[in-house]
This record gives C-alpha cells, sequence and structure tokens, in this order.
C-alpha cells in the first residue's frame, strides 16, 4: 500500500527549502490540505510538436494529438498517419512510483505509459487499442487502426439510473469506411486470460431445452410405472400359476415357493419402486418451479440483463 503523503520524488532544493521553512514544518505549506498547494513529485511529460497539452500540478493532464500510445514515434502518430487525432485524459503519471527527478537529481521526463500510470482515458481516430492495453484477444479479436477508446484503471464503475445496453455493429461501416461484414460479439474477459472463454447462455433458449428435458424424464416415469403395473400383473400370475397333471388331467397346486416369491415382489413393487416414482415425479416438479419459473429462488435467467 503506498504512503497516503509521500514527498520522497520532490526535486532536492525543494526538499531544503522545506526543512528551512518553519512554515513547512508547521504543516501549513506545501501539504495540500483544503486544496492547497501539496509539494509532491511530479514528473514531466514530454509533449510532441503537434499535442496541446493541458496540465496542472497535480499530476493530471489533458493530452490533444495524434495516436500515440508511448514515445513521440510510437502509434499512427509516430508513423506519420493522417486521420489519427487522439485525446489522452490522464490522472497520476508512474502513478505512486510518481517522482519529479531521478536518483541523480535530474529532472524526470516521461511518455505516456498505458502499463504504469495510475489511470487513462484514451481516445484515438485511429489506434491500435487491444495492443496498447496488452488486451488478450478473445473471440472478438483485436482492433487494429480503427478508432477506440480505452479506459483503464484500479477501478472502473460504469452507472446509469436507468439501463445500460452494450451494442455492437450499429453501422456498415467503420470509422475507416471499411464494410462490416460480421457481426462482432462481446467477450468478457476476467483475468486477460482468453484460454477458457466460453459462449454466453440464452437464458430462453436454455429453459427451453430443459423444460423439454424435464418433460422427456416425466415421460419417461410414466413409461416406468406402466412397465410396472404389467410386470405386477405378470407377476401375481406367475404367483398363483399351475400346471395340468399327466394323471387324469387334474391340475398340480401353486409352486409354494413362487408364490411366496410372487408375494414378496408384489409388496417390493408397490412399497418402494411405487413410493420411489412418486417422489421422482415431485422432485421434477420442484426443480421446474426452483430453476424454470420466474418466482423461483434460482431462476436461471437473469431478470434484469440480456445479450444476444
Amino acid at each position: 500500500m503506498a504512503k497516503a503523503v509521500n514527498q520522497s520524488g520532490v526535486r532536492s532544493a525543494l526538499k531544503t527549502a522545506m526543512s528551512a521553512n518553519s512554515a513547512f514544518k508547521g504543516g501549513r505549506q506545501g501539504k495540500g490540505i483544503g486544496g492547497k498547494k501539496q509539494a509532491e513529485g511530479v514528473p514531466r511529460f514530454v509533449p510532441s510538436d503537434s499535442e496541446n497539452v493541458i496540465a496542472c500540478p497535480s499530476n493530471a493532464a489533458i493530452v490533444l494529438g495524434r495516436d500515440r500510445p508511448a514515445s513521440r514515434l510510437s502509434g499512427y502518430g509516430g508513423s506519420g498517419d493522417t486521420h489519427c487525432a487522439s485525446i489522452d485524459l490522464v490522472a497520476g503519471r508512474m502513478a505512486a512510483n510518481a517522482c519529479a527527478v531521478g536518483a541523480d537529481d535530474e529532472p524526470m521526463s516521461v511518455d505516456p505509459n498505458f502499463k504504469i500510470d495510475a489511470a487513462h482515458i484514451y481516445i484515438s481516430q485511429k489506434t491500435d487499442v487491444d495492443a496498447n492495453f496488452g488486451i488478450a484477444d478473445g473471440t472478438v479479436g483485436a482492433s487494429t487502426g480503427k478508432s477506440a477508446i480505452g479506459l483503464k484503471a484500479d477501478g472502473i464503475r460504469i452507472m446509469a439510473r436507468e439501463g445500460i445496453k452494450l451494442i455492437t455493429k450499429t453501422d456498415l461501416s467503420n470509422s475507416q469506411g471499411t464494410e462490416i461484414a460480421t457481426v462482432t460479439g462481446i467477450d468478457i474477459i476476467a483475468g486477460n486470460n482468453d484460454e477458457e472463454l466460453q459462449p454466453m447462455v440464452l437464458g430462453k433458449n436454455m429453459e427451453e431445452a430443459l423444460d423439454r428435458i424435464v418433460t422427456h424424464i416425466d415421460k419417461l416415469n410414466g413409461i416406468v410405472d406402466g412397465f410396472m403395473m404389467f410386470q405386477m400383473k405378470f407377476n401375481i400370475a406367475m404367483a398363483a400359476h399351475f400346471h395340468i397333471s399327466p394323471f387324469a388331467g387334474a391340475p398340480t397346486t401353486p409352486s409354494p415357493i413362487a408364490a411366496a416369491a410372487g408375494a414378496i415382489c408384489a409388496a417390493e413393487l408397490v412399497g418402494a419402486t411405487k413410493t420411489s416414482l412418486m417422489t421422482h415425479r415431485a422432485n421434477l416438479i420442484m426443480f421446474k418451479q426452483t430453476y424454470l419459473s420466474v418466482a423461483g429462488g434460482k431462476y436461471i435467467n437473469s431478470r434484469y440483463n440480456n445479450v444476444n
């Protein structure tokens, strides 16, 4: 965790003045309290000839110029391309390591650095936004030589008092005049690792599929129940069956073993299997109410968010 107040990066001359000035020692000056000036190490930004820099002493700036993700030779502005205007809003160059001078007490000069700087909103007419920010390609792929907006900070919050929409392919061509032939989707990549990236589920389709699965399972329950009833009738018949004796055609007595086994089987079918089938059907009903009903506690669809 960085210190709340870090004045180690200020110029030696300023440190000397601070140590000799009672106002600094007493905390009345250079502390930034109440919005007053703060003695802190702020690096010097190296602008190009085409850039207009609006800066303040607190290490925040707006740079109006041409595509430049790093040094003056970087980006499409560095290669001399036209139509690559950019706006870079930056707060905290070098982040917690910001300093006005280096170890040799010489002024610290810096270029834009999307990796190190604390926070950027970068807008460019033509840029390689994914390469500039080190973003995984995902299934959407890298955006190259096209307009883009990149936002980077420790935390980003997008808030709306009403709805938020993420929409792709709103036009037939992009900012470079190239026809957009395919619909490109939306990737949500945690950890900047796209190796396990998988398609989002279409909730309504999934709901319909699961509903059909439950219906088929319910029908299977009925088939097993019907089979059990037929089997019970057959088992009762077999348990009480007898043969015709070759002696005078008299019927034989039923098999004691078969009769006992038939009675036990009938009892088990009614007592265990029938009960299990009833429980199984009740579980299916509860499953549908819990997961497939909009009123269910674990409804599989988002009640608010949609994706196509």
